[in-house]
């Protein structure tokens, strides 16, 4: 593996973990939303993540590289929705409330959206120090090539 893919492999786990933090945002922003465009409470969103070879350039395809040497990148698949049944809470003063009193609300764990949060910072800032410990092992490079 060159620099250069091991720069783009890391490239594609932040822009992964960045898209996984907006979804887990608008998890948390919408936990209390009782009406959506779809009809009832606001459903809770997960990401889904895959292994992707990385794209080949011209002169690899000519080559015919071993697929053991392939490189795969993080990608995300897909967006999947919670399949959970939404909490139903008492609550006759709301306008969503049905005819027993009771609001259904979306069914979202704080404390689930905040440990989802917390791995994605942390993914993210490994795919971060992994970029930068490539670029500096090829700045090295470049300083022995000087000498």
């Amino acid at each position: 593996m060159n620099f250069l893919e091991a720069m783009a492999t890391s490239s594609s786990g932040m822009a992964s973990q960045r898209f996984r933090m907006n979804i887990i945002a608008a998890n948390l922003a919408n936990a209390q939303t009782t009406r959506t465009p779809e009809g009832g409470p606001y459903r809770r969103r997960e990401v889904i993540f895959g292994a992707l070879p990385a794209p080949r350039t011209f002169e690899e395809v000519l080559r015919q590289q071993a697929q053991d040497d392939e490189v795969l990148h993080s990608k995300v698949l897909g967006v999947a929705i919670d399949k959970r049944p939404p909490v139903l809470k008492f609550d006759p003063s709301h306008p969503d409330a049905n005819e027993e009193g009771y609001v259904a609300m979306p069914n979202i764990s704080m404390v689930e959206e905040m440990v989802n949060m917390m791995l994605a910072t942390r993914s993210y800032e490994a795919n971060v120090a992994a970029f930068n410990a490539t670029k500096k092992m090829a700045l090295k490079a470049l300083e022995i090539g000087r000498s």
